[in-house]
């Protein structure tokens, strides 16, 4: 069952995400959290996430060696059985998909409209401050012609973008603790306003109710199963044919996914120019470190272990405006002048040896699907 809809300002153009079947939340003890640590670190996470805007607009440095090849690229996300529960550390400062609702069962003869919905990431924040860097949120709409009913799908993060890229270092524990999961949600309705105003709102096909049907069940397996926020694309170069490292996992590849799906069930797409807002880091082959056990468990690595908790301690939530600063130095010095990242992706930690241009941010252009083809790489 799909959760509730999302407000303006909790929606995923606030929180770069969309929203689906994300396991329901203890309201009594979730009230509790967020007048507490949940809140501040929900608003930390709005000060690292325009930390990695900042960095994505500085000037290159020089090239990094690379190290052994571990496996064929890029690394395959990682999918699960289920859906864990949230921890109750993990507070976000905007609920997650608030009102959202199941996806109806549509009469198989409907023509359903499909939309793509794109707005400036934080609008009801920053209004089109992000929108001017094409820095975008992704969604689709629907609209049944049988009932004149319209509906949103978007996926983001449960507990906002800084809490999915960085983890908090808690005092009682050896290991970084993650606050990191996405999901999908669905509601009734679409703004029209919010999309238009700043973004897009533009119909890119007709299908069938069967067609949305058989949707609807593969939404379910693919939340149930795709539960982590994934921020970086990780390439050799940001040549043409560069050796990709690792995808992300965020609202934009949920649309690509299901544009691609509903191609697979015969759906045919408008030829429209569709461009997506895409984070890159950019270094030579990475190095598989361990998982969590194996670097600080009891036989771990305690030397590796400091270094990487070294390197995200700058990322830490609760700053002054001062630490902040201060801290934003200690990035820029692991990251640019010693050239290294720390990269969390499937429970496994990455050393990434960074190189030119190290971070950027990019709006591609990624065509829609032709019908029953999917799109490579998803």
């Amino acid at each position: 069952m799909l959760l509730p809809q999302a407000s303006q300002a909790s929606r995923g153009s606030g929180s770069t995400g969309c929203s689906l079947m994300a396991p329901e939340l203890d309201t009594a003890q979730g009230a509790e959290m967020r007048r507490g640590a949940g809140a501040a670190r929900g608003r930390a996470s709005w000060c690292w996430a325009m930390a990695l805007l900042w960095l994505a607009a500085v000037p290159g440095w020089p090239a990094a060696s690379g190290v052994l090849s571990r496996r064929h690229w890029p690394v395959p996300y990682k999918r699960f059985d289920s859906r864990p529960k949230p921890d109750p550390y993990c507070q976000a400062k905007y609920t997650f998909c608030p009102t959202g609702s199941p996806i109806p069962v549509m009469e198989g003869d409907d023509d359903i409209e499909v939309f793509r919905l794109q707005a400036p990431v934080w609008e009801f924040k920053y209004g089109d401050l992000l929108g001017h860097l094409k820095i975008m949120h992704d969604a689709i709409g629907f609209r049944s012609t049988l009932t004149g009913k319209n509906y949103t799908m978007e996926w983001y993060e449960l507990f906002q973008l800084g809490n999915c890229t960085f983890p908090h270092l808690r005092p009682e524990m050896d290991a970084p603790f993650w606050c990191n999961q996405g999901a999908a949600c669905f509601f009734e309705g679409i703004d029209d306003v919010h999309w238009k105003e700043n973004g897009t709102l533009v119909k890119v096909a007709t299908i069938s109710g069967n067609m949305f049907n058989q949707m609807a069940k593969w939404v379910k397996q693919d939340n149930e199963t795709g539960i982590y926020y994934e921020t970086w694309n990780v390439k050799a170069s940001p040549e043409k044919g560069a050796e990709t490292w690792f995808d992300s996992y965020d609202c934009s590849q949920f649309v690509l996914r299901t544009f691609s799906k509903l191609a697979e069930f015969g759906a045919e797409f408008k030829n429209i120019e569709t461009n997506y807002t895409r984070i890159f880091l950019y270094s030579g082959e990475p190095t598989s470190l361990g998982n969590e056990t194996s670097i600080f468990g009891p036989t771990g690595n305690k030397t590796l272990a400091l270094a990487i908790k070294r390197f995200y301690y700058p990322f830490k939530p609760h700053l002054s405006t001062k630490e902040f600063l201060l801290n934003l130095l200690q990035i820029f010095d692991a990251v640019i002048v010693h050239r290294q990242f720390y990269l969390f992706y499937n429970f496994e930690y990455w050393f990434l040896p960074m190189k030119f241009p190290f971070i950027k941010i990019t709006y591609e252009e990624i065509p829609l699907p032709n019908k029953n083809k999917t799109l490579s790489g998803l």
